[in-house]
């Protein structure tokens, strides 16, 4: 985007529009079991708008602010619910916004960036599982497979899955950049 210097009001209003309406898509997400995952992609859509200006400290206020208001929204009686959230998805538009500002080497950003998605998978297993997926059926040939092989699929599934997703989120900043654009203040 250009260069031109927006006012603190603005930075705060934008990045306030955006923590809301990521709260409520991570809320809606959240309250409906079934579109959590809907509810974190469109919560780091929503996330991104800040970010469109190069409002980094807007983005992080955002994402904290956002994080803060689904934790008193009810969030906190399914916390771990909210962790891939807390620890990666959330953070991760922000990251690519620094990667890009400060021309990290995108190999070297994508190895960490890999790293990080994998230890959160590894974190959410951990604690929305509790080390063992299946529950009640954990004996049946299909899960206890996927039990004894768990960590293949989180790090070495996990690091294919985040290679697409990685290189989707940054086109779709650049989609949000674009409409965010003709706002002129």
């Amino acid at each position: 985007m250009g260069k031109r210097k927006y006012s603190r009001s603005f930075e705060l209003a934008l990045s306030a529009i955006s923590c809301a309406v990521a709260v409520i898509f991570l809320m809606l997400g959240f309250w409906s079991d079934v579109l959590l995952a809907s509810g974190y992609l469109l919560g780091i859509i929503a996330l991104m708008v800040p970010l469109s200006k190069q409002f980094l400290r807007g983005g992080f206020l955002a994402y904290a602010g956002t994080v803060i208001l689904a934790l008193i929204m009810g969030a906190a009686a399914r916390f771990w619910d909210l962790v891939p959230f807390i620890m990666f998805f959330g953070l991760h538009p922000l990251v690519n916004c620094l990667q890009v500002r400060f021309k990290i080497n995108k190999w070297l950003a994508l190895a960490v960036k890999t790293v990080w998605f994998d230890l959160t998978l590894w974190v959410a297993y951990i604690l929305i599982f509790d080390g063992v997926l299946g529950g009640a059926m954990a004996d049946n040939a299909v899960y206890s497979f996927i039990n004894n092989y768990i960590y293949w699929f989180i790090f070495v599934g996990g690091t294919l899955i985040f290679f697409p997703y990685d290189y989707l989120i940054f086109k779709t900043q650049i989609g949000v950049n674009k409409l965010v654009y003709r706002i002129r203040k």
